[in-house]
């Protein structure tokens, strides 16, 4: 699955990773999580002549995707994630599919390991040669019962990398560039022409680093959450057992004292 975020590469980087022309300036977000807004880039309207930016936009919706045919929101879970192996066919994500899919460009994302004794060592996953990697996204507009709309998102998933199996059997679809294009469009590109892009990364692409459960808290969103810390043990700690209370007796007689 993938539950946290993070976007620390400045506007001009992702914008010229995306190909979305200008970008107003953000700040690094080293911890972002669901419900919170994400930045996505879809296709957009036809470029000016003479333009050579893909025809691309860039736009800020809510981490939870809200199928546009919901009534309350608080009567489905939080749509994070979607499965790509079942995206196609269920209610919740089969418009978004054939008709808004999405990139979410990040600096990389966050994943627990789950260990004996109820513990968790948490891994910040990032590209291995550095700089961003584009999710498989999928964009959906609520219509709220006032009458506004909001943006909604999820981010695609399919099975680990053998590389990473050890920490979770789920992993981000990542699209590669040379395929954004294709992703994007949904107009000639119909959700079974794009079924080969949602796989697995290739094996070392992502770097594993263990960090410190700061990360657990979204209130922590300093640089130091993805600082590099010593992995929590494998075993789970050895219970000490509670010393047995010992049975006083008369050395007289090896009878129980009253007195």
């Amino acid at each position: 699955m993938c539950g946290r975020i993070a976007v620390i590469a400045s506007p001009e980087e992702v914008a010229a990773f995306t190909g979305v022309g200008d970008l107003e300036s953000f700040p690094p977000r080293y911890n972002i999580a669901p419900t919170q807004p994400i930045l996505v880039v879809t296709a957009g309207p036809p470029r000016p002549p003479g333009s050579n930016l893909p025809d691309r936009a860039a736009l800020l919706a809510r981490w939870g995707l809200i199928p546009a045919w919901t009534k309350n929101p608080a009567d489905l879970p939080l749509l994070i994630n979607a499965r790509s192996e079942t995206a196609i066919e269920k209610a919740s994500f089969r418009n978004a599919m054939r008709h808004r899919r999405a990139l979410v460009p990040v600096s990389g994302f966050y994943e627990w390991k789950k260990l004996p004794g109820n513990r968790r060592q948490p891994y910040w996953l990032r590209p291995r040669k550095g700089g961003l990697v584009a999710l498989a996204g999928l964009l959906e507009t609520w219509a709220e019962p006032g009458g506004s709309e909001i943006d909604t998102a999820a981010i695609l998933t399919t099975g680990a990398s053998a590389d990473i199996m050890h920490i979770h059997d789920r992993m981000p679809v990542v699209i590669q560039p040379e395929d954004f294009g294709r992703w994007l469009d949904c107009r000639t590109q119909e959700p079974r022409d794009v079924v080969d892009l949602m796989r697995p990364a290739q094996p070392d692409f992502f770097e594993q680093i263990p960090v410190s459960e700061l990360v657990n808290k979204v209130t922590n969103v300093a640089p130091e959450i993805q600082d590099r810390v010593e992995p929590l043990p494998e075993a789970a700690p050895a219970k000490v057992a509670k010393p047995k209370a010992e049975k006083r007796q008369s050395s007289e007689d090896g009878q129980m004292k009253l007195f």
